[in-house]
């Protein structure tokens, strides 16, 4: 199990953290707004936490040998593998003490600033605000804007419009990955990637530019061109895109997919959605690590739309604050996804618009660093509503 925590924003947060437990029969009464954290229970138990409690904090025991059982301000009870615990921030704070796997896990999901480094030595704090990452497809079947932008010219005019709009990165794909897609060969997604990164360099000398690839060769030529980043929706499936990544000294951006873009959509049931894309990305960060990559160079996406359900991508998008302790900055990508398209009525994925900006700003507000939109103008104005009202009110956590 993947250790989680997170900030619960609402009463209805409390399922998030008892279903994957079996413990939504036990919805614990604390103060609001409150933490909460699964993790495993320390040696000894419920009875090696120190009792009483902090004020307003309850841990709940998973259900194991002697059932489902409780620790409140004043009562120590029987050992168990596991446990959630929630309350105000300061009590949890107060029982890390005595309790060194919550610790780790309040000190990741406080860790600030989050920094992404790139190649050259600079550096983004993505502490302040979330930045943007425009989509340039150059690709004939994309979703939403397949064929729009595949000639250099169309792709250059297109980025003009983004970095007008307030876009920090470009990020360049040659391959569709919509649910359903056939894969495309190397040399083909080279031909529409590397030309297209070569003419962005040359026309937007210091702006930053990613390439959207599973393949370390397209990588590879990208990086030569200019690209800053890679984007792997398969969190280096291929056994040379980490070590390159290591090598050129560039950020990556790992992504949760089951399957194939082909397949992924026949694999969406999850007995713990959250915990289980945690683990994945938690592997994915650490191979990462292995491979020689900095901390500071790692992004986790947790791939909204890639092997999820429309009920798991809602679901996903609500409780993204949990990710936020694995200790990397978080890149979502839910513009004019089909699960938005669902929630509105809205069939045409160029006109889910309000769902996307909605989306947007629901993930900035529960921890999201990048993200990635068709609508940079339009994404760009309601995040800075967002996080200014988010800032005056003095919500930056619980």
């Amino acid at each position: 199990m993947t250790a989680l925590a997170w900030d619960l924003l609402e009463p209805a947060d409390v399922a998030a953290f008892l279903v994957p437990e079996g413990l939504i029969d036990r919805a614990p009464e604390v103060p609001w707004p409150c933490r909460a954290a699964r993790l495993e229970l320390p040696p000894g138990g419920m009875a090696a936490l120190p009792f009483p409690l902090p004020a307003g904090v309850v841990v709940l025991e998973t259900p194991g040998s002697g059932g489902i059982t409780a620790a409140g301000a004043q009562e120590a009870v029987a050992a168990g593998p596991r446990a959630v615990v929630a309350g105000p921030a300061a009590g949890l704070a107060q029982l890390a003490r005595a309790w060194s796997a919550l610790a780790t896990l309040l000190t990741r999901l406080d860790r600030a600033p989050l920094i992404l480094r790139f190649a050259d030595g600079s550096a983004w704090d993505l502490s302040d605000r979330p930045r943007l990452m425009a989509i340039l497809n150059v690709t004939p079947d994309s979703f939403s804007d397949g064929g729009l932008h595949e000639t250099p010219a169309a792709a250059l005019a297109h980025a003009e419009r983004c970095f007008a709009e307030g876009a920090d990165l470009l990020d360049v794909g040659g391959e569709s990955t919509r649910p359903g897609a056939a894969p495309v060969d190397e040399e083909a997604e080279s031909r529409r990637v590397v030309p297209v990164v070569a003419a962005l360099r040359a026309r937007f000398p210091s702006a930053r530019l990613s390439v959207d690839t599973r393949r370390a060769a397209v990588a590879r030529r990208a990086l030569e061109a200019g690209a800053d980043l890679i984007n792997d929706v398969s969190a280096g499936a291929d056994p040379a895109m980490l070590p390159l990544a290591a090598e050129a000294g560039v950020p990556v951006a790992l992504m949760h997919m089951r399957g194939e873009p082909a397949t992924m959509q026949r694999h969406t049931h999850y007995a713990d959605l959250v915990g289980e894309i945690a683990e994945a990305l938690e592997s994915a960060a650490g191979r990462a690590r292995e491979a020689g990559i900095a901390d500071d160079r790692i992004l986790l996406d947790p791939g909204l739309g890639f092997g999820k359900s429309a009920e798991g991508n809602e679901l996903l998008l609500r409780q993204l604050g949990a990710l936020r302790s694995l200790g990397s900055p978080l890149l979502i990508g839910a513009s004019r996804k089909a699960f938005l398209g669902r929630l509105t009525g809205v069939s045409d994925p160029a006109a889910r618009l309000a769902g996307s900006l909605a989306a947007a700003v629901v993930a900035a507000l529960r921890g999201a660093a990048v993200l990635r939109v068709h609508d940079v103008g339009a994404t760009r104005e309601a995040l800075a509503v967002a996080v200014a009202l988010r800032r005056a009110r003095g919500t930056d956590g619980c």
